[in-house]
């Protein structure tokens, strides 16, 4: 998932805490107004009941067979990024979904990176689409305890037995988990209870740029599906659940400043430092330009940035209050975990979480000028490069959110740095009342698990594709933790230590089986949503 995430996605949702029925808003930020007072319980789905005894017994009887398909995926590099081993997995999830008796499976052509289509017939009423990302981040050239990707099982103090590796918890350990999970149940009762379409990207960590292509080509067929499914570790280190309906979207951009003839400076290639005597500093031009777009304090000072956002909604303010309680608890070992000691400009917990959720980001992820490495080189560059992100909430669309940054940009003399969009995309959100989010949290209150529901992730993910484009709601779930996704030694527990909360593997796995079958059952009085 695009990261902060979730893809990422797991980070965001442990550390996500909770507004109370009244957020004010510390000076320059923004101020949003939470009035409801219910407050949603989740306690109130009825836990799912069904048992599938003779599944489980498969599971548990291939454990080790199990672990070994998760090994196989993490020890094929993806890297997105740098087009490392994308062909070869896209052939290897093909491949494992003709394995497991998919009737239609293809490699998708794209204008970058192929998808992965596969299509199972159970012959049941309903349809379930599972969205699935095959790429995985660049490594890190320091800081793992392990080869990043030769997947091996470190023990690790407080968790248990974890598989170390890159993509083990973003996202291929849960994807090949609910592979493993779908394996047994055709194994033991023939096929699953819902027709499945598998629709995976090898360009998440992109910014699913060209995602749409490859839903456009089996438009036709998706909108007669029941809803999405995106297999996901959700438990904190604590074993705590957590289930999130929605993601914000993005706006993924660079700015430029190049020497020209406007403002002078090198047009061909770096001088001598102390030309900047005489010459123009692309570099100090970037660095001013970037200034205007917010205020000292780092808060969004783009005019008209925020008029579209819609304010949270009826059901929105009640999951809030439904997170209350636990989310407050948290609130150190959030901070603790995300290694800062304060909100942002000193927000309270509950201005800082309004913030996460309900409002939109204006972030510099990189800056590139000049000469970084050791010592000493005395250069005037005639390049700077600034990345920045933006994370959009309703109703903003990216072509909206860039063309005001460019306005600024120009009303502030800047009409010379180049703004160039790398991705973007909607928000997107699903009703905590659709018969796919029920019967998630009926499958979690199945496990005794009670989870906390968020209408939206602060990390973004392509989901406005279904919940927009085609209509369909989709949602994240599953049991399991991990941790370190865009990061070194990044992890997914297998083997939890005892008395743990966490869920291992095979209890992993047994949670997608329940959860196909009880989203059958939901779905059978139930209209289309």
């Amino acid at each position: 998932m695009t990261q902060p995430r979730r893809s990422s996605f797991a980070c965001l949702l442990s550390a996500l805490l909770v507004v109370t029925s009244a957020v004010a808003a510390a000076p320059d930020a923004p101020k949003i107004s939470i009035t409801e007072t219910a407050a949603f319980d989740a306690a109130s789905v009825p836990a799912f009941n069904g048992d599938y005894a003779d599944i489980y017994t498969y599971l548990d009887q291939h454990r080790a067979e199990n672990l070994a398909q998760l090994q196989r995926w993490v020890r094929q590099p993806s890297i997105s990024a740098q087009n490392k081993g994308i062909q070869e997995m896209a052939e290897l999830l093909r491949a494992d979904l003709q394995g497991l008796g998919f009737r239609d499976t293809a490699l998708v052509p794209t204008s970058g990176h192929p998808g992965v289509y596969g299509y199972y017939d159970a012959g049941a009423e309903h349809t379930l689409v599972v969205y699935m990302m095959y790429d995985v981040q660049p490594i890190e050239p320091t800081g793992w305890k392990v080869d990043a990707f030769k997947g091996e099982l470190v023990d690790e103090p407080g968790l248990g037995k974890v598989l170390m590796a890159r993509g083990a918890t973003n996202q291929k350990g849960p994807q090949r988990a609910f592979l493993n999970a779908l394996e047994a149940m055709i194994k033991v009762r023939g096929k699953p209870p819902v027709n499945l379409i598998v629709l995976a990207e090898g360009e998440e960590e992109l910014g699913s740029p060209h995602y749409p292509e490859i839903v456009a080509k089996y438009e036709a067929q998706l909108r007669k599906a029941d809803g999405v499914f995106f297999p996901m570790n959700t438990q904190g280190r604590d074993g705590k659940a957590g289930m999130f309906l929605g993601v914000k979207g993005i706006l993924y951009f660079e700015l430029e400043a190049r020497g020209n003839a406007k403002t002078g400076g090198s047009q061909k290639s770096e001088v001598h430092g102390s030309m900047a005597a005489t010459l123009d500093s692309p570099t100090w031009r970037l660095v001013q330009a970037l200034s205007t777009l917010t205020t000292p304090e780092g808060e969004i000072a783009v005019p008209g940035y925020r008029d579209a956002i819609r304010p949270p909604n009826a059901e929105e303010q009640r999951l809030y209050n439904g997170l209350i309680g636990e989310r407050e608890k948290d609130a150190a070992k959030s901070l603790d975990v995300l290694g800062a000691t304060r909100w942002k400009n000193g927000r309270s917990v509950r201005e800082a979480v309004a913030s996460e959720l309900f409002d939109t980001t204006l972030n510099i992820d990189g800056l590139v000028a000049g000469y970084t490495g050791e010592g000493v080189k005395t250069i005037l560059p005639h390049r700077a490069v600034a990345k920045i992100d933006s994370r959009l909430v309703p109703n903003q669309t990216p072509e909206q959110a860039l063309a005001l940054i460019r306005k600024q940009l120009d009303a502030q003399g800047f009409d010379d740095i180049v703004v160039r969009q790398l991705s973007g995309y909607p928000p997107a959100q699903t009703s905590v009342d659709a018969p796919l989010s029920r019967a998630a949290i009926g499958t979690y209150r199945k496990y005794g698990f009670t989870p906390t529901i968020a209408p939206r992730l602060a990390g973004s993910a392509p989901y406005y594709v279904f919940t927009q484009t085609l209509g369909l709601p989709m949602i994240s779930g599953g049991l399991g933790h991990g941790s370190g996704a865009h990061a070194p030694n990044e992890y997914m527990v297998v083997e939890p230590q005892a008395g743990s909360k966490i869920a291992g593997l095979a209890q992993a796995e047994r949670f997608y089986v329940d959860l196909m079958y009880a989203l059958s059952n939901a779905l059978k009085p139930a209209a289309k949503q």
